[in-house]
């Protein structure tokens, strides 16, 4: 009887020992994932979204950097975005557009609410890599090809050490592009199909003009006194036109005279030579633009890489 009895105590202590194995692996697997994203929610909550400008390399000057951050706040509170400029002296053996990927998941930057609008510029002076992105409206307004457009601008200036240059004409462009509707021409939208604005929609306080996607805020034929000067010389033309034919058109021409009877030239021909073929290697396109994405966290995104 006290063999059968110990065989039952060892049965029932061994039926505890599971339960107690299985609630441990259990709350293993509940904490152990959203132990990283209540980190993130935290971190994006108490992330300062008045600061727009990290200079980890220490390339800007105190002056220049607080300069940067004031033009950021102004320009950013019309376009309803957050414009960031990230310098790096390195990126922990990330690639940076893992970084700023990163950066977006972890800190949550954007105008008035985590994870919102927001456009970063990012560079890395370890690998001399440069790398623009654009998030929520900002993916729209600054997609692909105006984000390429902007870093060809600025590229001379980083290559050369300007980087305050450099660094300037990347929000100015970035705010003057936002103030233009995405789209691939007149009468049609953005191809990304994204809709959810929040509180920076499309109606708050941006123009309504619909414009190419690539097109250029800076284009001289944009240019109100341009424009002026091609209404005058068109209009000088049409004027010059009118007054040209109102003396009545001249019908005689060496035709008219020609007898062609008594003409010595009966005939004429053309003789094939020779043919000569001029082939010319087409040079490659590297435009190294790196493109958008998806970010771990799940937000979509535009993007233009590059080297300086």
């Amino acid at each position: 009887m006290r063999l059968l009895h110990d065989g039952r105590w060892i049965l029932v202590r061994l039926f505890h020992v599971k339960q107690s194995l299985l609630f441990f692996l259990t709350a293993m697997l509940l904490v152990l994932p959203w132990g990283g994203f209540s980190s993130n929610v935290q971190a994006a909550q108490t992330f300062d979204r008045e600061h727009y400008v990290y200079d980890n390399a220490q390339l800007l000057t105190d002056d220049e950097e607080a300069e940067l951050q004031q033009l950021a706040s102004e320009l950013g509170e019309e376009r309803y975005t957050a414009f960031l400029i990230i310098t790096l002296e390195d990126t922990d053996g990330k690639d940076i557009v893992q970084y700023v990927e990163d950066f977006y998941d972890e800190h949550g930057p954007g105008y008035d609410q985590p994870h919102g609008n927001t456009a970063i510029l990012a560079i890395d002076m370890n690998e001399r890599d440069v790398y623009l992105a654009g998030f929520k409206k900002a993916e729209q307004y600054l997609d692909d090809g105006r984000l390429d457009m902007i870093r060809d601008e600025i590229t001379p200036d980083l290559s050369d050490g300007q980087y305050f240059e450099a660094f300037s004409v990347f929000l100015n462009n970035a705010y003057e592009y936002m103030g233009y509707e995405p789209g691939d021409g007149p009468g049609q939208s953005g191809s990304s199909g994204y809709t959810d604005y929040g509180s920076g929609g499309i109606d708050d306080g941006y123009n309504a003009h619909e414009y190419d996607s690539r097109v250029n805020p800076e284009n001289i034929f944009f240019q109100w006194w341009f424009q002026l000067i091609i209404s005058f010389v068109m209009a000088a033309g049409v004027v010059g036109i009118m007054a040209y034919r109102s003396g009545g058109r001249v019908t005689v021409d060496a035709q008219t005279y020609m007898d062609k009877s008594s003409s010595k030239v009966i005939s004429s021909y053309d003789t094939f030579v020779r043919r000569t073929i001029t082939r010319q290697k087409k040079p490659s396109s590297n435009t190294n633009s790196g493109g958008g994405g998806i970010t771990g966290g799940g937000h979509s995104h535009s993007g233009s890489r590059g080297k300086f």
